[in-house]
């Protein structure tokens, strides 16, 4: 016989109903108000909200979660208490929620969570183990519970791009081999020669041994924007940097990770890791990547991968070729035209990478290339920042009304600064933005890299080097 069990457990009611703040809560009093508040309490306590299950079942799943997450993910210590759920911009979506998922994988309902599609329209951001009181990793059970798909019915978009991967010795998602890529990067570089007075030094190696920093690359430059690459080498070059790229396991992106296929996940960073120690390199650097960081950081980690290898993110880098006087920029460019700039705070990159301390770079590096007056954050923003739903293999899903809905809180949230650009150091946080300013805002905001408007402030930055730029910065400080 089926019985129904109530969304809330019996404590977190009676805690609600008395008006105490519970264990997991204390010292955030204000927090556990604000939950209240969220969910509306009125007296009534969701009756209606209601999960029914079979007390025959068993729970492999529950099992297999308890050996691969720490701690077990923790789930049984949950107060359903909705801290997840009413922060998650998929609540909601295909009748599912962060704490509705947590209580069916306590229940052992397999049965409902084995190929449910709403694990897709999850983005991975973790904000809900962030503001999870118990710390629960729910995000952690969420990326379990994809692999119940079996491959073969997993969104096709993110197999196509895992198995792409593992094809080519680039380790592109996009196919594209070595030789494509060095005939890309020469071709572009010798155009940078013979049209740009000045630049006629410029660098962009590829197998340098011994470089300092091994850069990874997205491959959405070489393959569709290849200019986009000359601000990045032009800002490298006036920094003094000793780097280079490879020629195999150059790319900077990572869908078998997303596919939670673990096995090519480690294959892909591997490969990468490999290369750049095969350089001698000291430093494998990220660029303006916020998936590629986090899974070559996590890959690791995870898979226990040995290198001597310091891995980071070239906006740290940013900040201290400004601070040491390397990257001469200013915001003079901006004085009298006062257009606006707000950041997104990539989730791989804050709340699941550095944290609040690469934010505050971050600003730093915005604030001095814009101007103080000209940068208005988005709220909350950091660690807390809402996500804007490109990452988790979102763009490759094929859930793309979901996406689009998703990024409501997002689209809200650039939409109350007012600014006309939204600085996206991450390639899927990129397109992603990218796509709510012209669906949702009619083309009110535009997403831009850092490393464009670092090269607007540097006064580096050619004609063909502005893809992004609206008609309001096309002509701006032009070299």
């Amino acid at each position: 016989m089926r019985k129904p069990f109530v969304l809330f457990s019996e404590y977190t009611c009676e805690m609600l109903h008395q008006q105490v703040v519970p264990p997991g809560f204390a010292g955030r009093s204000a927090s556990w108000q604000h939950l209240r508040d969220n969910l509306e309490f009125k007296g009534e306590m969701m009756a209606n909200t209601l999960i029914t299950f079979d007390k025959k079942m068993k729970s492999t799943f529950m099992d297999q979660v308890r050996e691969i997450l720490p701690a077990g993910g923790n789930f049984n210590l949950c107060l359903t208490c909705g801290a997840c759920a009413s922060g998650c911009p998929a609540s909601g979506f295909e009748g599912m929620d962060p704490r509705k998922f947590i209580r069916l994988v306590a229940l052992g309902q397999n049965g409902s969570i084995a190929g449910h599609p709403w694990v897709w329209m999850c983005s991975l951001c973790m904000r809900c183990n962030y503001v999870c009181p118990m710390q629960i990793n729910i995000g952690g059970l969420i990326y379990e519970a994809r692999k119940l798909w079996p491959r073969e019915q997993r969104p096709k978009g993110i197999v196509g791009s895992c198995d792409m991967a593992l094809r080519n010795a680039s380790t592109s998602a996009t196919g594209t081999p070595p030789e494509e890529f060095r005939f890309v990067v020469e071709d572009v570089l010798a155009e940078v020669h013979e049209t740009q007075p000045g630049w006629e030094d410029l660098q962009a190696p590829i197998d340098k041994q011994g470089a300092h920093f091994f850069l990874s690359q997205n491959s959405r430059e070489p393959v569709a924007l290849p200019y986009e690459m000359i601000p990045l080498w032009k800002i490298l070059h006036l920094a003094g940097a000793d780097w280079t790229y490879g020629s195999t396991g150059w790319a900077g992106e990572n869908y078998c990770m997303f596919l939670a296929d673990t096995e090519a996940w480690k294959q892909v960073t591997t490969t990468t890791i490999r290369k750049a120690e095969e350089l001698g390199c000291k430093v494998y650097l990220n660029t303006e990547c916020g998936h590629s960081t986090f899974s070559v950081i996590e890959g690791v980690r995870r898979f226990n991968i040995n290198t001597s290898l310091d891995i980071a993110l070239i906006v740290q880098y940013y900040a201290r070729w400004i601070r040491d006087g390397k990257l001469t920029v200013n915001a003079d460019w901006n004085r009298d035209l006062k257009i606006k700039f707000t950041v997104q705070d990539p989730c791989n990159q804050v709340r699941k990478g550095l944290g609040d301390p690469y934010a505050d770079e971050l600003r730093f590096v915005v604030r001095t290339v814009v101007g103080e007056e000209n940068f208005i954050d988005m709220y909350p923003n950091k660690s807390n920042n809402y996500c804007c739903g490109g990452g988790g293999g979102y763009l490759q899903s094929g859930y793309n009304e979901a996406r689009l809905q998703y990024g409501r809180l997002k689209h809200e949230q650039i939409m109350t600064t007012g600014a006309a650009y939204c600085i996206t150091p991450c390639h899927n946080c990129h397109a992603q933005i990218e796509d709510l300013g012209k669906h949702l805002a009619g083309g009110a905001y535009r997403s831009v890299n850092l490393w464009s408007i670092i090269g607007l402030a540097l006064g580096i930055l050619g004609q063909n080097e502005r893809v992004d730029f609206g008609p309001d910065l096309i002509e701006v400080n032009l070299p």
